[in-house]
């Protein structure tokens, strides 16, 4: 029998990269210049395949163990094998685990482009450490994810400093999305029970290690970008453990509506 904490951490990683990467597909065809929608559009593929890495992996683990159905959405008693797709279209917002970052808004270029900066240079740390994990396969699609990560990282970082050592009004909206953004950017390092238990086996990554290699990062790209670094701002927090804002529920009434209206249908 596969362990739930195991199990719970492969969802959560593959629930940050889904919404993150469904956030960002919602740029395409609205990017301000036709190459950096291209790109927008790239790094919401690249994170959808993660998402897609570890939901199958999750879903080999729940049908290994004693928890190998999930709800088929068809009907009360109803129950299919744990699929990539049960898992992405048959489960409600409170199932869902990842961080409050990834759900928000797009708003303007500049919170898209910020809010991309803070995940890939949590999730660049995250994967250089969880390709030492004892779970090959967990070690593998780290491996194979840090390479898109790398370029994720460092477009979202050069952008980030055209805005903010831009014009005027560049310069503005990079502070009003700070404004908005940094409230959520605590709970990357705030670790839930299964990551401090996949942490503890080896198996996966205990977030608060990356913290100071991660303000270290922030630090570097906003001196150069003329951000001031937020301090002493309240974190917003619970994502992790499936309580999330509205910008969830809507996220999910989209990306699920298919699956839901139509159950088992096949194109």
């Amino acid at each position: 029998m596969k362990s739930t904490y195991l199990i719970d951490y492969t969802i959560h990683l593959a629930d940050d990269a889904l919404i993150l990467g469904h956030r960002n597909s919602e740029w395409c065809g609205h990017g301000p210049v036709l190459e950096q929608d291209i790109a927008i559009t790239n790094i919401a593929l690249d994170l959808i395949g993660q998402a897609r890495n570890f939901y199958q992996y999750a879903a080999q683990l729940l049908n290994e163990s004693s928890s190998s159905s999930v709800s088929s959405g068809g009907g009360k008693g109803k129950t299919r094998a744990a699929s990539e797709d049960t898992l992405a279209y048959l489960r409600d917002s409170h199932e869902f685990r990842n961080c409050l970052l990834a759900e928000q808004s797009n708003g303007d270029w500049a919170k898209t482009i910020l809010r991309q900066f803070i995940f890939s240079a949590y999730q660049y740390l995250l994967y250089q450490e969880l390709q030492g994990s004892n779970d090959a396969q967990l070690a593998a699609i780290a491996e194979k994810s840090l390479k898109e990560v790398t370029y994720h990282l460092r477009w979202s970082s050069e952008w980030l400093i055209r805005l903010g050592d831009g014009t005027e009004e560049s310069h503005e909206r990079m502070l009003k999305a700070i404004d908005e953004l940094w409230q959520y950017s605590g709970e990357l390092f705030e670790a839930a029970s299964y990551e401090q238990s996949a942490a503890k086996e080896a198996l996966g990554v205990d977030p608060s290690s990356l913290r100071s290699k991660w303000e270290q990062k922030v630090k570097e790209i906003f001196g150069e970008a003329r951000l001031p670094y937020p301090q002493n701002i309240f974190q917003q927090t619970g994502g992790k453990e499936g309580n999330h804002t509205t910008n969830l529920t809507n996220i999910l009434s989209e990306l699920q509506f298919m699956q839901r209206t139509y159950p088992d249908s096949a194109w």
